[in-house]
């Protein structure tokens, strides 16, 4: 089993930045795929970015990619998701996932375990 904390989330004015951060339990953070996703106001949660424990890579979704960096910290349990140049429409609640593959997960069903999600609010 394995329990996610995300933490970091706040109100930010647009072109600003924020870092998420993603606490881990349990002894296998090194093996787990981990993920960021996000769900707006009366949208379905969408992936954001993944990163694989194996250096397979990162993956990001196109909305994000040049503006976020995911990265892990094996010794402290936790992946981060700096957000730079955030926008409006990055408004959401930001949730942690994880799963034990190699593989770089993109989709919702394809992790096991999920964070509470923190706020993220963007304004103009």
């Amino acid at each position: 089993q394995v329990q996610l904390v995300e933490s970091g989330g706040g109100l930010v004015q647009a072109g600003g930045s924020l870092r998420l951060s993603c606490a881990a339990s349990g002894r296998t953070f090194s093996s787990l795929t981990m993920g960021w996703f996000r769900q707006a106001p009366g949208k379905e949660r969408e992936f954001v970015a993944a990163d694989s424990w194996s250096g397979v890579g990162t993956y990001y979704a196109d909305s994000v990619k040049g503006r976020f960096t995911i990265s892990r910290d094996n010794a402290k349990n936790t992946v981060y998701l700096q957000m730079n140049s955030l926008k409006p429409e990055d408004t959401a609640v930001y949730y942690c996932a994880a799963t034990h593959t190699n593989l770089v997960v993109t989709t919702r069903g394809g992790y096991a375990y999920w964070g509470q999600g923190t706020q993220v609010i963007v304004s103009s």
